[in-house]
């Protein structure tokens, strides 16, 4: 069963960076895409990163130059640095996998191609 906790998030003002950690267990790491969605209030869940087969990376246009995302299979977690943070960065932070394209991530960023996530980590970037 693959459980996915979050941790990482907080309060930082305009500029400043935070790293998002989610451990992730019962992972097949070679066949499964991570990725991590955010959530502002009354918006849909949209995906900002995603790492999948060979560790090959999509981001969404907003955060490209500034967040990275990342895994440690040995250490069973998947890593979002975000730097540069702006008040837009702000909302609820989750981590998913999606098991569905065989470790590739899909290149349609809907959460409907993921199977399992995180209960979410809040970010709140202001001034």
């Amino acid at each position: 069963q693959v459980q996915l906790v979050e941790s990482g998030g907080g309060s930082v003002r305009t500029g400043g960076s935070l790293r998002l950690s989610c451990v992730a267990s019962g992972v097949d790491y070679g066949n499964t895409c991570m990725s991590w969605f955010r959530q502002a209030p009354g918006t849909e869940r949209e995906r900002v990163a995603a790492i999948g087969r060979d560790d090959y990376v999509q981001y969404a246009d907003s955060v490209k130059g500034r967040f990275t995302i990342s895994r440690d299979s040995a250490k069973h977690t998947l890593y979002l640095e975000m730097n540069n943070l702006k008040s837009e960065d702000t909302g609820m932070y989750f981590c998913a996998t999606s098991n569905q394209f065989r470790g590739y991530c899909p290149r349609d960023p809907s959460e409907k191609w993921y199977d399992y996530w995180g209960q979410g980590t809040q970010v709140t970037v202001s001034s």
